[in-house]
């Protein structure tokens, strides 16, 4: 895959993670925004493992 797109792709997860996390911080902890936003936080997560994990092996 192309280093640019997993740059992309770091910088999108490093946003998800940013946004979710600040959200998960603000919102009440009994509204669907909460469960929203710790689901795009594992989501984000994911997606940041994944992309290190293509780097990784991707270069052998």
């Amino acid at each position: 895959m192309s280093p640019d797109v997993l740059k992309l792709f770091f910088r999108l997860a490093i946003f998800i993670l940013l946004s979710s996390s600040f959200m998960v911080l603000v919102v009440p902890k009994n509204s669907a925004e909460f469960v929203v936003s710790v689901l795009s936080l594992v989501v984000g997560t994911l997606l940041m493992i994944l992309v290190i994990l293509v780097n990784i092996f991707g270069k052998k």
